[in-house]
């Protein structure tokens, strides 16, 4: 099973519907999903199932639906058990961005962090998993997918948003206050994070 995140509103991607009785199916194959993203905008769907058959061509469809940008980021935890935030747009939100050419997905993940907030230092600990989040550019709708590792730092030095890309700002949080960021978050972010912290 997938999540693809439209707002707040997880559209589930999965070949088993009989686990989600009360969502509306279309089938993955065959779904105008351009059309059923408007209506989740507009209030008029937020129960949805995209079915199919085979587990195994799940993503293979799924990606054949929109045009799909592959991106990485990281969960920062520096050496007080802070988490590293940025704050965009009016949310609070992760490092994260585009690959480049000739770059691996945790090479990506790396230089996009330290480019957005000025981290240094980053060691991966380890692939923490994948989202999905639709979004608009340029007057097309597109997929994301973001891969995202756990990643730790003992860099004590000045953070630095990344202003031309719009980032307000780069904070470490303590566990409280990133609890309450995430109220102010995304949904796709929110799923990163253990659910005792969400409670």
């Amino acid at each position: 099973m997938y999540k693809v995140f439209v707002k707040e509103v997880a559209i589930i991607v999965t070949s088993d519907k009989d686990a989600f009785p009360d969502y509306d199916v279309f089938s993955l194959k065959k779904v105008d999903l351009p059309k059923i993203i408007r209506k989740i905008k507009k209030g008029k769907l937020e129960r949805v199932l995209l079915y199919g058959r085979s587990h195994k061509k799940l993503l293979k469809h799924l990606h054949n639906k929109l045009p799909l940008v592959i991106a990485a980021g990281g969960l920062v935890i520096n050496d007080k058990q802070e988490y590293l935030f940025i704050h965009r747009n009016g949310k609070w939100d992760l490092p994260k961005g585009k690959m480049d050419k000739n770059e691996t997905v945790a090479e990506a993940a790396v230089r996009e962090t330290m480019e957005e907030t000025g981290v240094q230092d980053l060691v991966i600990n380890r692939y923490l998993g994948a989202t999905y989040h639709i979004f608009d550019w340029k007057e097309n709708t597109k997929i994301k997918l973001t891969h995202w590792y756990i990643m730790s730092t003992d860099h004590a030095g000045l953070l630095m948003p990344q202003e031309n890309e719009g980032i307000e700002q780069a904070i470490w949080l303590s566990k409280e206050d990133a609890v309450n960021a995430l109220k102010m978050s995304y949904e796709n972010i929110k799923y990163l994070f253990p659910a005792d912290m969400l409670v």
